[in-house]
């Protein structure tokens, strides 16, 4: 129960569906339209003088029937309502690591961002598989299970396998074997002597 008037506004909105049906239908039509604009699928109109215009009445109603199509679906609509939660969760995170490291930075004219490099390249491969793993914990199967507890169960069952360990050391000792016995790479210029 809400203690203050803004929570129970909060509990009202939710009550009459802004959450489970205004919301998501805005997002996913906000998207829709805007790869449609973007990419241009039903072409351009051209006016006189040469100025070309989307098909904005095309990619307007395309998008709007989608949306329509994805709040139909109560499981869409969790799947986006828990993905969008969790995305915020994980872009409030990259907000505080970028105020710690910041904070260690000198303070330049153009602000601080993370060079091109490795430490860039870590951050993005951290958020890249942050949000696969939101991704994959949203999504659930018939029986209730989300596809993460399915791939996390499937490893451990892998890895008890008597098989495993033989394929890995196998594997192993293959590579060993190749990287010994390769020949030497003749250096740039004397190639072809």
């Amino acid at each position: 129960m809400a203690a203050s008037n803004f929570g129970n506004a909060i509990d009202f909105f939710d009550k009459i569906g802004i959450f489970d049906v205004v919301i998501p239908f805005l997002f996913v039509f906000t998207i829709v339209f805007a790869i449609l604009e973007k990419t241009r699928i039903f072409g351009v109109e051209k006016f006189p003088g040469g100025e070309e215009y989307t098909r904005k009445n095309l990619n307007a109603m395309t998008a709007f029937s989608i949306a329509f199509f994805v709040i139909a679906s109560a499981n869409l609509v969790r799947v986006i309502n828990e993905v969008a939660g969790n995305m915020i969760l994980l872009l409030i995170g990259s907000v505080f690591f970028l105020m710690l490291v910041g904070s260690f930075h000198q303070e330049t004219k153009e602000g601080f961002f993370l060079e091109k490099g490795f430490t860039r390249n870590a951050f993005i491969g951290i958020m890249f598989t942050g949000l696969v793993v939101i991704f994959l914990h949203a999504i659930r199967t018939k029986d209730g299970k989300t596809w993460l507890d399915q791939i996390f169960e499937w490893i451990r069952d892998f890895g008890v396998n008597d098989a495993v360990p033989s394929i890995v050391l196998a594997l192993v000792m293959i590579g060993l074997i190749l990287y010994i016995t390769q020949s030497p790479k003749a250096p740039e210029g004397q190639a072809g002597k």
